[in-house]
């Protein structure tokens, strides 16, 4: 199962890339919306991890990209700033939300509403 992590803060993408590769994860990630946006366009991914708030823009964008590709990519939505409104809209649209910061358990229980 490929992953793909688009994060602008290093530390959030090596600790994902870390336990995702641990568990047995291809793990392909990148730093900012335009390299994430290339990566959907040239490669294949199962899921996709993302933060919502970005300097070069918002990850509702790369959400959107996914949306309209043929493949059924999960997506997991990983932000400080999920209010309790906005998590209830993205689990009515089968999308998984992670609060940062995030404990392992937390973390994995996200991955396992995408794999199962």
């Amino acid at each position: 199962m490929r992953i793909l992590i688009v994060d602008d803060e290093q530390l959030v993408r090596w600790f994902l890339e870390r336990a995702l590769r641990k568990w047995g994860y291809e793990v392909v990630a990148a730093p900012n919306i335009q390299e994430a946006i290339r990566l959907i366009d040239n490669n294949k991914f199962d899921i996709l991890f993302t933060d919502l708030r970005m300097p070069e823009g918002n990850g509702t964008r790369i959400i959107k990209r996914v949306s309209e590709l043929p493949e059924n990519i999960k997506i997991v939505v990983c932000s400080a700033f999920i209010t309790p409104d906005m998590a209830e809209e993205f689990k009515a649209r089968g999308i998984v939300t992670l609060k940062k910061p995030f404990k392992l358990s937390e973390l994995e229980n996200a991955l396992s509403l995408c794999v199962d």
